[in-house]
């Protein structure tokens, strides 16, 4: 009787100490509602709720209108279906001319961004001063819209393509500058410094250690980029920047919906090989 009493209690405490253990083993419960670590989230949705009611106070749209006519905008693309040939050779034309202009503008400011970006990285930047003044400059033509500008450039080139070309690679250049400054940056300092310690200048660092290192996020940013630069330089044609945008602009202008549907259609089918040719890269790029 005692020895079954002693086995019960030897039992018990072994199950007591493994319950302990276990407790100790759970980990720790996160607060799902904690106000003061959430305020900055409340604050911010609550300024788009504003933002929102306060845009839809001043656009000061006829919502009646609106919904009547809503129905007529499957008419309008079945119109756009019924593809036309009209001016064929000019649309080509044109489609040819936004090609040039995204490719154009992607070689011009890929050079420019990686000499930027070189300059505007802490780790390489030949003067440290440089790296915030720089990367300030970027970020300000960044802020500002491609199609403005365009439309500087517009004012002071006139209409064509190479005011497209030169106005789209403003905000193209400021992009590879700010990513290019980034992938610099994340070099390891090992790497720079074994170069430097075999006698390197900065010249031969950047295109020796810091260029490789950064290669392959250099080439999956460049086809991220084209993609941007043919959706933009399609749409700048309507600004006169020369382009298939003017071609589409034109037709629509003019109630040929037809003309214009294939316009379009020639701008997707070209946009999803380039997004499948990018997925391609970027895979690559990965493996």
């Amino acid at each position: 009787m005692y020895l079954e009493e002693s086995n019960f209690n030897l039992l018990l405490e072994q199950n007591m100490i493994r319950i302990r253990y276990e407790q100790k083993l759970k980990p720790p419960k996160i607060p799902v509602g904690n106000l003061k670590r959430d305020l900055p989230i409340h604050l911010f949705l609550i300024f788009l709720a504003v933002l929102t009611v306060v845009s839809l106070g001043l656009l000061d749209a006829d919502w009646h209108k609106l919904i009547q006519r809503f129905p007529r905008l499957g008419k309008v693309f079945l119109d756009m279906a019924h593809f036309s040939t009209e001016r064929f050779s000019l649309t080509l034309l044109t489609f040819t001319e936004t090609v040039t202009v995204a490719a154009l503008a992607l070689i011009y400011s890929l050079v420019l961004g990686l000499a930027l970006g070189a300059l505007a990285a802490d780790n390489i930047s030949p003067w440290k001063p440089l790296s915030p003044i720089i990367k300030s400059f970027l970020a300000f033509i960044r802020a500002v819209p491609t199609p403005v500008w365009v439309l500087l450039v517009l004012a002071s080139m006139g209409f064509g393509m190479a005011s497209g070309i030169v106005g789209l690679s403003f905000h193209a250049t400021a992009f590879f500058g700010m990513v290019f400054a980034q992938l610099f940056e994340e070099v390891p300092d090992e790497a720079i410094e074994a170069v430097r310690a075999a006698g390197a200048n900065r010249v031969q660092v950047f295109f020796g250690a810091v260029l490789p290192s950064s290669l392959s996020g250099i080439i999956a940013w460049t086809a991220l980029r084209f993609e941007t630069n043919y959706q933009e330089a399609a749409i700048l044609g309507m600004v006169g920047a020369g382009g298939i945008g003017y071609t589409i602009m034109a037709a629509m202008n003019s109630y040929r919906l037809g003309r214009a549907g294939l316009a379009v259609l020639i701008v997707f089918i070209f946009a999803l090989g380039i997004e499948l040719f990018s997925t391609y890269i970027k895979g690559r790029v990965k493996v």
